[in-house]
């Protein structure tokens, strides 16, 4: 402890598990931490449009600039959805385009191509004047780029950190995510009360674009992921890199032996499976027993993520605060924005106190219960005692609104950084950018779900959309079971160590005493990607030479 730094002796009171104690305190350096806050400025991407969207589509200038000031209730329900949702379309197809350029061109290429992308797709929006056509390309292809940098923090974030402190430097994701939505709500609130006309909404769309410029320029200066450097066989590069972040020299015994465990992992994988196209890569996931755990878990917390009910509130937080009582635009954006403060200053606390030592396991499970608590009373309140137009909130509609700042609370200590922590860590890591493409899309995918529906709930499913807040109830609850029986702990390990959890270093072991006991041999028994045998065939194998030798029959 005696080398250890200010903050490294900060982390080493707060955080407790067993990487902790055994690695060397110089890893805990700045280097670390700028590295995943600049990579992280591709969650407030996402952050920053959420925020943003949702307070622009309420606000006059855009309802008559874009015609919706002419529809009806549920006409006006669609539009906004349709516009809102359109960012998910393009996420989705991002996903999948930054994970073939982070396997081919490296994560840091992937980010910097992301954030460029997003820049072009938030001109757009901001220039379209009134064409619902250039709005809806303007805000696919920021979902583009969007989507793609979404895949790709996790995957880089994780790939870089020191396995004690890795959950909360992944989570820091979900923190800038957050930090990002604040910011929007905020920036939403002060355009009603200072600008006029149509920069009302000009300007907040116009912002999306900074944290794009932030993730271009930093990740400029960063350097690549010395584990996709030791992927793509670049090994000089790779171990001058972990020297680096590590702040330890390259033949320093910690550095020596995770450059080991990566190079034993990769070479485990090569010998599963050997080629490297998108159709093994598929095969090694979905054959072997171990990987297409890790995929299916990864997909499922994904769709219980969404399910959750949060981005329902996101996107329409000021039409759910108008819904529970709340009267006036700038009252509801005011709200809204302390909404966002709320989701901000909750995850920043569960990535310092609970990430790395509370455990993913056990924050998804409480949270479970406390997520569903609060969307039950919400929904029973607005369907005991709706609120009246006009008519002051009654005590009761205090709770209500007060349940909806503890919901976001309890959203950002599980299933809002854990997710996407537990999806980048437990990949193999030949699968880790695929694995954590279809996760994200999968995310994509249920959001955009949740973005066109709610609305249409709002609107329809009871008396101010009680209904909506009851389903999202029942999914939370359900999440709970979903992690109970399924969802291992992860805390604490190595990357390379997932192997061991999820049962494909035991396959390797098989799969390696059986090429050894049959070296000299001609193989009769074909061995499947699950370690069983699939098939026998009988052969005569000839021992030994010369007129001694005999035939000796197999299987």
């Amino acid at each position: 402890m005696a080398e250890a730094g200010l903050g490294a002796r900060f982390l080493f009171r707060i955080i407790k598990n067993d990487a902790m104690k055994q690695d060397p305190p110089q890893i805990y350096g700045w280097r670390v931490f700028l590295l995943a806050c600049s990579a992280c400025f591709g969650g407030m991407l996402f952050g920053f449009d959420i925020g943003t969207i949702g307070g622009v589509l309420i606000l006059p200038e855009f309802m008559k600039e874009y015609g919706l000031d002419k529809l009806n209730k549920v006409g006006q329900a669609n539009l906004s959805a349709n516009i809102a949702s359109t960012l998910q379309a393009g996420c989705f197809l991002g996903c999948f385009i930054a994970s073939w350029v982070a396997d081919k061109a490296g994560r840091r290429t992937s980010l910097i191509m992301n954030g460029l992308i997003t820049i072009v797709g938030c001109i757009l929006q901001a220039a379209s004047s009134g064409s619902v056509a250039c709005m809806y390309i303007g805000r696919f292809v920021a979902g583009v780029g969007v989507g793609g940098a979404s895949m790709v923090v996790p995957l880089y974030i994780s790939e870089n950190a020191p396995r004690a402190i890795r959950g909360g430097l992944t989570g820091i994701y979900q923190l800038f995510i957050a930090s990002g939505t604040m910011l929007a709500f905020w920036v939403n609130y002060g355009s009603i009360l200072h600008i006029h006309g149509k920069a009302v909404y000009i300007v907040p769309l116009s912002l999306q674009a900074l944290p794009a410029v932030l993730l271009a320029v930093c990740m400029f200066l960063n350097n690549e992921s010395p584990r996709y450097l030791a992927k793509a066989d670049k090994w000089e590069r790779a171990s001058s890199t972990l020297s680096r972040v590590r702040n330890l020299p390259e033949d320093h015994p910690y550095i020596q032996a995770e450059l080991h465990d990566i190079s034993e992992q990769l070479e485990h994988e090569r010998m599963l499976i050997g080629g490297s196209s998108l159709k093994d890569l598929l095969r090694e996931m979905f054959t072997i027993p171990g990987n297409r755990k890790r995929a299916l878990i990864s997909i499922g917390l994904m769709i219980c993520q969404q399910m959750t009910g949060t981005n329902a509130i996101n996107y329409y937080a000021p039409q759910i605060f108008k819904n529970l009582g709340i009267k006036g635009n700038s009252t509801n954006l005011f709200a809204t924005g302390i909404y966002g403060v709320v989701k901000m200053t909750t995850c920043a606390c569960f990535l310092l106190f609970a990430a790395d030592s509370l455990g993913r396991r056990r924050s998804l499970l409480w949270t479970s219960i406390a997520q569903g608590t609060a969307m039950l009373y919400i929904g029973l309140y607005v369907r005991i005692k709706p609120p009246v137009a006009g008519a002051d909130v009654p005590p009761a509609g205090y709770v209500a609104l007060i349940c909806i700042f503890l919901f976001a609370g309890f959203f950002q200590f599980g299933w809002g950084p854990v997710c996407w922590i537990y999806v980048s860590e437990i990949p193999t890591a030949r699968l880790r950018s695929l694995n954590v493409a279809i996760a994200a899309a999968t995310q994509w995918l249920f959001n955009f779900v949740v973005a066109r529906a709610t609305p249409n709930m709002l609107a329809t499913v009871g008396s101010h959309g009680y209904g909506a807040f009851l389903i999202y109830s029942c999914f939370c609850y359900t999440m709970f079971f979903f992690v109970w029986f399924l969802i291992p702990e992860t805390k604490g390990l190595s990357l390379e160590k997932m192997d061991d959890l999820f049962g494909v270093t035991q396959l390797v072991k098989t799969l390696e005493e059986d090429r050894e006991a049959h070296a000299h041999a001609v193989p009769t028994t074909e061995i499947g990607l699950d370690g069983k045998e699939v098939a026998k065939v009988e052969k005569t194998e000839i021992v030994g030479e010369g007129e001694g030798s005999q035939g000796k029959k197999l299987g």
